[in-house]
């Protein structure tokens, strides 16, 4: 059982502000004309990720998703299913179901907000974790790329040399 309807409407008001106040544009929300599942399209851009198009590694910055939330929010997490082509070891590509691997997902409780899904969300499409990925054979190939080609830091420290 989840939220009395005003007040779980009053909650998602409440949080699609401040998802619009961190995004910088205004989500349109209306509490009176509601009805569930509510499906939020996000929009990310400048975002670094790759796409596999055509056998090809693509490098890639725009990216969309959709929030799906259902009546039961609070109490259940959100599911975001991705819908632009991405080559990523914790995001399905959208004709594998498009489903994107979070912690936040798994911890999710009362207390989370889409705020701080979105931000997770914004953080892993250009930090994936490759050890970490979904099982399918997209994401393990994926999660092999980012290994293999995974940023290297040498340093080395000198004395008495200038």
């Amino acid at each position: 059982m989840g939220l009395p309807l005003p007040v779980l409407l009053k909650r998602l008001t409440n949080e699609l502000q401040r998802c619009s106040g961190y995004i910088g544009s205004d989500i349109v929300f209306d509490p009176n004309e509601v009805s569930f599942p509510i499906e939020i399209t996000v929009n990310m851009t400048n975002i670094p990720a790759y796409a596999k198009i055509d056998g090809k590694m693509v490098p890639i910055k725009d990216h969309r998703y959709r929030v799906v939330i259902n009546e039961e929010y609070p109490y259940e997490k959100p599911i975001a299913k991705w819908e632009t082509p991405i080559f990523h070891p914790n995001i399905m590509p959208p004709e594998d179901g498009g489903y994107v691997c979070i912690k936040l997902l798994d911890k999710w409780e009362f207390g989370s907000t889409l705020l701080s899904f979105m931000k997770a969300v914004e953080y892993l499409t250009g930090n994936p974790n490759a050890m970490n990925p979904f099982g399918t054979d997209v994401c393990m190939e994926a999660s092999r790329f980012y290994i293999e080609n995974e940023a290297k830091i040498n340093a080395s420290v000198s004395f008495g040399r200038h």
